[in-house]
């Protein structure tokens, strides 16, 4: 969080000198705001440049791109904020160099002002603001299904000591709990057989026998 508010002061604080540089002087007394944007490629002049097309474009461009970086705290967007910002200071050096023949720095404003120090010292905030910043973390987060599939399926407690005895209730010989009193097994009487016990209804092997009279 500290850091985070760090980098923020600093990219703010390099984003506004990169703004404010055009309005100083960048070589003998003339503004940048006075250099047009096109110049750079086609060559400097002594014309005087309107507001919007001068080389304050870029410089406004960076820092709205480092409010944005800011808002969404990307080290990316601040840092190209501020290579946009040394990159076109350092292309106006050159082509200014080129027209004048050399390029000269001193005390009285007759070479390099001011100005152009703030444009640098602006660049320079905005890669250090980036390089603060600790930028976004990303949370990878599984779904339920990835979840439940990477992590343990859980495991049904068990009783200590040895299991308890399973009542099976479908075994041949198993017979229902008699009441208190009753056989444990039922009695199953046997069957009759005519031809070896022969007919009850008459006397004879295997019937009743007849009354001694």
């Amino acid at each position: 969080m500290i850091r985070n508010v760090i980098g923020s002061v600093l990219a703010l604080a390099g984003a506004t000198a990169a703004v404010w540089s055009p309005f100083r002087a960048w070589y003998d007394g003339r503004h940048g705001r006075d250099y047009a944007i096109d110049e750079l490629f086609t060559g400097i002049t002594d014309a005087k440049a309107d507001l919007l097309g001068s080389i304050l474009l870029p410089f406004a461009f960076a820092a709205l791109v480092t409010v944005v970086g800011v808002a969404l705290r990307s080290r990316l967007l601040v840092a190209l904020a501020g290579l946009v910002v040394l990159g076109f200071t350092v292309f106006w050096m050159v082509r200014v160099g080129q027209a004048e023949g050399s390029l000269v720095v001193s005390g009285d404003g007759t070479g390099l002002g001011d100005g152009l120090a703030t444009a640098f010292g602006g660049g320079v905030l905005l890669l250090l603001g980036a390089l603060v910043m600790p930028g976004r973390h990303r949370k990878h987060r599984l779904d339920r299904a990835d979840r439940a599939d990477h992590e343990p399926r859980p495991t049904h407690p068990t009783l200590d000591g040895p299991p308890p005895a399973t009542d099976d209730t479908t075994g041949p010989h198993h017979h229902p709990q008699a009441p208190y009193g009753a056989p444990t097994q039922p009695y199953d009487a046997p069957a009759w057989d005519p031809d070896r016990d022969g007919d009850p209804g008459r006397d004879g092997p295997g019937g009743p026998t007849s009354p001694q009279r």
